[in-house]
C-alpha cells in the first residue's frame, strides 16, 4: 500500500514537472534554445567516466563533463531520463499486483467471517447470534480450507518475486548501476578525497553534454557541443535511494517470512504455538488437540481469525469449536 502511494507520487511530481516545467535546459551559442533542448531530450545526453574522477572547478567544468576526449572514448549515455515517470507508474501498478490478485481470491471470506467482531462491544445476543454463524461455517468446511492458506502464500510469494524482479529490471534500466547503488552511496563518506566518486552525481548527473550537429552556409556539418542541465535529477536520485534502501529491506524481510511460512508446513508441531501466541487467554492443550483434529488450511483460518476477532471472542470460539469437534469425532 505504501510503496504503490509513494510510486505514484513520485511518478505525478516528475511527470508534473516534465511536461509542465521545463526537464532540460540547455546552452548553446547560435542556435535556437528550444530546437537544441528538444534534440538533447529525445536523443539522450552523456558524461564521460573518466571524468568523474577529476577535480571540480579546476580540471572539469562538471562531475563528468570534459572537453579533452576522442572518438574512442566511451561516453555513458543517459537515456533512462525520459521515461522514469513511467517507469514510477508500472512499479506503482507491479506492487499493486499481489494484493489484486489476493483480494479477488479471498473474495471478501475473512471479512463475512468476522461479522464485526473484531469490536466486542455489541449485545449479547447480537454476539452469540454472529458466534454461533461463524461455528456451523468452521464446522461444515472442516478439511476445505487448504486452497484458502495455498493462495495466501502464493501471493506472499508472488511479493518476493515482485521485489526481485523490479530489482532486477531498474538494474537494466540503469545500465547496471542500481544494485550497488546504496552500497556506494553508504561507502562515499569512507573513501579518500582523490578517489571519491559520488554515486549518485554518476548515476543521476545535474549537468551532461550533448552535441548536435548541423548543415553551415558552405553545406559542411558544423558540430555543436552543448551543456544540458537535468534538474529532475535532483529528484530522482533521492526517490532510487530510498526505494533501493527500501526494496533491500522488503526482500529481505519477505524471504525471512517465506522461510517461516516453509516451517509451518514442514512442521506441524510448530502450529500450536502459534496458534496459542494470537491469544494467551486459550490452553496450549487446546491448541494441540485443535491442531490435530483439523488441516494445514483449516489452521490457518483459525490464525487468521486471531487477527481479526475480539481476543475474548476469539477465545469462546476457539473453546466452543475445539468441544464441537471433539464431540462429533466421539459420535
Amino acid at each position: 500500500m505504501f510503496l504503490r502511494q509513494y510510486f505514484l507520487a513520485c511518478s505525478l511530481i516528475i511527470t508534473a514537472t516534465q511536461y509542465v516545467g521545463n526537464p532540460i535546459q540547455c546552452i548553446v551559442n547560435g542556435l535556437p534554445t528550444h530546437v537544441v533542448n528538444t534534440f538533447c531530450w529525445i536523443s539522450s545526453t552523456f558524461t564521460m567516466p573518466d571524468a568523474f574522477k577529476r577535480q571540480v572547478g579546476r580540471e572539469v567544468a562538471h562531475p563528468g563533463v570534459a572537453n579533452d576526449f576522442d572518438e574512442d572514448d566511451a561516453p555513458k549515455y543517459y537515456t533512462y531520463y525520459q521515461w522514469v515517470c513511467f517507469v514510477l507508474f508500472f512499479q506503482a501498478i507491479a506492487c499493486y499486483t499481489p494484493k489484486f490478485l489476493w483480494e479477488a481470491f479471498e473474495g471478501g471470506l475473512m471479512r463475512t467471517l468476522v461479522m464485526g467482531l473484531h469490536i466486542g462491544i455489541c449485545k449479547e445476543s447480537e454476539r452469540n447470534a454472529k458466534k454461533k454463524v461463524l461455528l456451523e461455517y468452521l464446522m461444515q468446511h472442516v478439511k476445505r480450507h487448504n486452497l484458502y492458506a495455498i493462495r495466501y502464500w502464493v501471493c506472499e510469494f508472488l511479493c518476493l518475486i515482485n521485489v526481485l524482479l523490479q530489482l532486477y529490471f531498474m538494474n537494466l534500466f540503469f545500465d547496471g548501476e542500481f544494485f550497488s547503488y546504496g552500497l556506494r552511496v553508504m561507502n562515499f563518506s569512507e573513501t579518500a578525497q582523490e578517489e571519491r566518486v559520488d554515486p549518485m552525481v554518476f548515476i543521476f548527473p545535474r549537468v551532461t553534454k550533448c552535441i548536435f550537429h548541423k548543415y553551415g552556409a558552405s553545406g559542411s556539418i558544423q558540430k555543436h557541443d552543448s551543456l544540458c542541465i537535468l534538474p529532475l535529477n535532483i529528484v530522482n536520485e533521492k526517490t532510487y535511494i530510498f526505494i533501493w534502501f527500501w526494496f533491500v529491506i522488503l526482500a529481505t524481510l519477505l524471504s525471512i517470512l517465506i522461510l517461516y511460512r516453509v516451517c509451518i508446513i514442514v512442521f506441524p508441531k510448530c502450529r500450536p504455538r502459534i496458534l496459542h501466541s494470537k491469544n494467551r487467554g486459550v490452553p496450549i492443550e487446546m491448541c494441540v488437540a485443535l491442531t490435530r483434529k483439523v488441516d494445514l488450511g483449516d489452521w490457518w483460518i483459525l490464525l487468521m481469525l486471531g487477527t481479526n476477532l475480539d481476543p475474548i471472542i476469539y477465545r469462546e470460539v476457539i473453546s466452543e469449536l475445539a468441544k464441537k469437534i471433539e464431540s462429533n469425532i466421539s459420535n
